[in-house]
């Protein structure tokens, strides 16, 4: 009771560390180090840091023992580097940065991460199967490096890792537990890719946060393909073998965790090679994710073959018409050498080609459309097809001429589409216009949008139209429409959020102006 008593007395504003680091927000804890995890402000660098508290009485050997060992180990990943890691920045203990009085052992200070918890990634649903093994895949990496110079990670607690902005998983709070072992880090890889893929955490000592992944009454872990049965066999299998200790099949090093993970790559890039020339078969789960198998691979050659022979007629094809086109072009000109005046086949009907001798009047280019005066929309409102919306009730601040009123979307931990494919506002006009522009004032510069027209006022996604795209920057921008639309309904859908200085993603719209073609 006394180190959950000394960790309850920690909280924003509190100084550790001889006054230097003042935190900010807990974002877990490890109750098997009794580490809690927070984020801080280092106040003499004026930067942010992550910071593994080691909790305990000092009078406690056996625990000032254990802390001793986690600092040491810490200590010695300092002068490792890799981007799957946050970099060790300072460690201190009793005596040298953290005193008695602080009800501290010891502190790890790190680099903050940005992004998002790896606890929020799976709190809404699992992460489709790719997207999982690209995550793993990276975080594998890391740890196969550490493991060529002797040094333990200690990533065996989901709380100790976020989920960069670049969708790369990070080890944002290292301090391995004082008898952490290489094991114990690849046993934490399968584990990492369990959580990902069914949203249960298959080792002891996790966060009450993530249930616990079931087990059969032999005492092994149920696969997540019988939990999620999209999940493909490869990475269903993988994860268990890793996790489990016994058995002849387990896999027990991040280098065969890799070879796995890169064939599983392998077989996404030849389901999108059959995409790429238009098969319309695929080797699909039942959700629609597509993932290969030993017969599939072998319909692969098949289907390349045939795209090349496809390439081979239509190129034939080509060739056979232009042979053809200036043959007759040829006979067109050999007629008008004894019958007429030439003839400009390329022309129009309604050209008529100079006697010799003049020179043809210059080819004039289209003139560019004229844009008309604004046109206010008669309704807007917050278009969201995966969810109730983000700040329906601020909607109209985007259409009521104030540059100071905003809609804003919820803040996200993580980018589209991991979530959801995007969200927009749908604006409805009284009569249909023929838009050409759409003006937008936002303050989400990285923002990426689509004007999509529709039929009806909410639409399915795929029954929409994109008429148009841009990126926002930093005040108003302007997004020219293909060719101008006719339509009563447009939606303004954002595909890419904007990013904040906490790391997390939302865009601000404060004005939309609509202009139609003049």
């Amino acid at each position: 009771m006394g180190i959950r008593a000394q960790g309850g007395s920690l909280a924003p504003g509190r100084v550790v560390g001889d006054g230097r680091y003042r935190l900010l927000a807990q974002f877990g804890v490890d109750e098997r180090a009794a580490a809690h995890l927070w984020r801080a402000r280092d106040g003499q660098l004026k930067r942010d840091v992550a910071l593994t508290l080691l909790v305990g009485d000092p009078a406690d050997a056996e625990a000032a023992r254990l802390a001793r060992r986690t600092l040491e180990r810490a200590a010695h990943a300092s002068k490792f580097g890799h981007g799957g890691v946050a970099r060790v920045l300072d460690v201190l203990s009793l005596g040298s940065g953290v005193t008695s009085s602080e009800g501290l052992l010891g502190v790890v200070v790190a680099e903050w991460t940005k992004g998002s918890d790896l606890v929020d990634l799976v709190a809404q649903r699992p992460v489709a199967p790719a997207a999982a093994a690209r995550m793993v895949q990276a975080l594998a990496e890391a740890v196969d490096h550490a493991h060529q110079n002797g040094l333990v990670l200690g990533l065996d607690h989901p709380q100790r890792l976020r989920l960069t902005p670049d969708g790369a998983l990070k080890l944002a709070f290292p301090g391995p537990l004082p008898e952490a072992t290489l094991r114990d880090d690849v046993k934490a890889l399968g584990a990492v890719l369990y959580l990902l893929l069914t949203g249960r955490w298959a080792l002891p000592g996790g966060p009450a946060a993530i249930p616990a992944a079931p087990h059969a009454p032999t005492g092994r872990v149920i696969p997540p393909r019988s939990l999620v049965p999209t999940v493909p066999v490869e990475l269903s299998s993988l994860a268990v073998r890793t996790i489990e200790d016994g058995g002849h099949g387990g896999i027990r090093t991040s280098a065969a965790i890799l070879r796995v993970l890169d064939q599983v790559a392998e077989a996404e890039e030849r389901t999108q090679l059959i995409k790429a020339v238009g098969e319309e078969e695929a080797v699909a789960e039942s959700d629609g994710t597509v993932w290969t198998t030993k017969k599939p691979v072998k319909d692969v050659a098949r289907r390349k073959k045939l795209a090349l022979g496809v390439t081979v007629l239509v190129v034939a094809t080509v060739v056979i018409l232009a042979w053809g086109g200036m043959m007759l072009i040829n006979l067109f000109q050999g007629e008008s050498k004894s019958s007429g005046p030439k003839i400009n086949v390329a022309a129009s009907s309604s050209q008529v080609v100079p006697p010799s001798g003049e020179q043809p009047p210059p080819v004039q280019k289209p003139p560019a459309p004229a844009v008309g005066a604004a046109v206010k929309p008669s309704a807007v409102a917050v278009y969201n097809p995966g969810g109730k919306g983000d700040s329906p009730g601020r909607a109209r601040n985007t259409t009521d001429g104030d540059a100071v009123t905003s809609w804003k979307t919820d803040q996200y931990d993580k980018q589209f589409p991991v979530l959801k494919d995007g969200v927009g506002l749908v604006v409805t006009f009284k009569d249909p216009i023929n838009l050409s522009q759409v003006k937008i004032d936002a303050a989400s510069p990285g923002s990426k949008v689509e004007i999509r027209s529709a039929d009806k006022k909410n639409p399915k996604l795929e029954e929409t139209k994109v008429v148009g795209s841009g990126d926002l920057a930093a005040g108003e921008s302007t997004i020219a429409l293909q060719q101008p639309q006719q339509g009563q309904y447009f939606i303004v859908w954002i595909t890419q959020l904007g990013e904040d200085d906490e790391g997390k993603f939302l865009t601000e719209l404060k004005e939309l102006t609509f202009l139609p073609a003049g």
